[in-house]
């Protein structure tokens, strides 16, 4: 039997999103939404604010999976087919 202290405390490390290369290419994917929108659609057309939502919805759910990690993988895995899908729809 292993008599070491757990290093990882109570609650496993969590967090660090910023590392994840998906999370990286959905910054990619958002800043390059933004861009895009505003390169080519009029100022008021209702698209944009849905492509950028999902786009930002997509980053946004990845950085949220990795902190519930800590206490839950079921909500992970949720927010990150959520990511998934909000990123697939700025696709279509």
């Amino acid at each position: 039997m292993n008599n070491e202290p757990n290093k990882e405390g109570f609650i496993p490390i969590h967090g660090g999103y910023q590392n994840l290369i998906t999370y990286q290419k959905a910054e990619i994917i958002y800043d390059g939404t933004v861009y895009f929108t505003k390169r080519f659609f009029n100022k008021y057309d209702r698209t944009i604010d849905q492509m950028v939502q999902a786009a930002r919805s997509g980053k946004q759910n990845i950085a949220e999976a990795s902190v519930a990690s800590a206490t839950s993988k079921e909500t992970e895995l949720k927010l990150t087919n959520v990511a998934r899908a909000s990123l697939e729809r700025v696709d279509d």
